[in-house]
């Protein structure tokens, strides 16, 4: 099972996207304070549709409280636009943390300061990033393809 963590996340529309992505791929979801919306938005439930019932759900009050949490912080992965390593050179782990941060300005430099292993997602020049429910999706494709594949060759 991977970890799924939203720093600050802003839209109710993304965190409803991923808690469905999340039930669909067996992933938890942890969420970081504060967020842009309520957690019983509508929007968050429409696009978490009646999925968010089924959704590994846990809620922090700040980073600090999370970080507590994590039992080997060199599995914890923060997806960075600034990082060198792509998501698609990393050997994922089954219980890895991929750590996104909010959608207008992603993780803050203190965050990114407290982990060693930053990911980027490789993309055209000619966007600034992806959605973070597409990158969510893309991350969490690839660490669920090598965990299903590790121990089958």
């Amino acid at each position: 099972m991977l970890n799924i963590v939203l720093v600050e996340p802003e839209i109710p529309n993304n965190t409803g996207n991923i808690g469905r992505l999340c039930v669909g791929t067996e992933s938890r979801l942890h969420l970081i304070h504060p967020f842009g919306f309520i957690i019983n938005d509508k929007n968050l439930k429409r696009s978490g549709l009646d999925y968010w019932v089924h959704l590994d759900v846990t809620e922090y009050a700040n980073v600090d409280e999370w970080i507590q949490q994590i039992h080997d912080t060199s599995r914890v992965f923060l997806m960075s636009s600034h990082a060198e390593k792509s998501y698609l050179e990393t050997d994922f782990q089954d219980g890895d943390w991929l750590v996104f941060g909010k959608e207008s300005v992603g993780l803050s430099k203190d965050v990114l300061s407290r982990f060693e292993n930053h990911l980027t997602i490789p993309m055209s020049n000619l966007i600034r990033s992806f959605n973070i429910a597409n990158s969510v999706a893309f991350v969490v494709g690839e660490g669920k393809r090598q965990i299903g594949l590790k121990g089958k060759i």
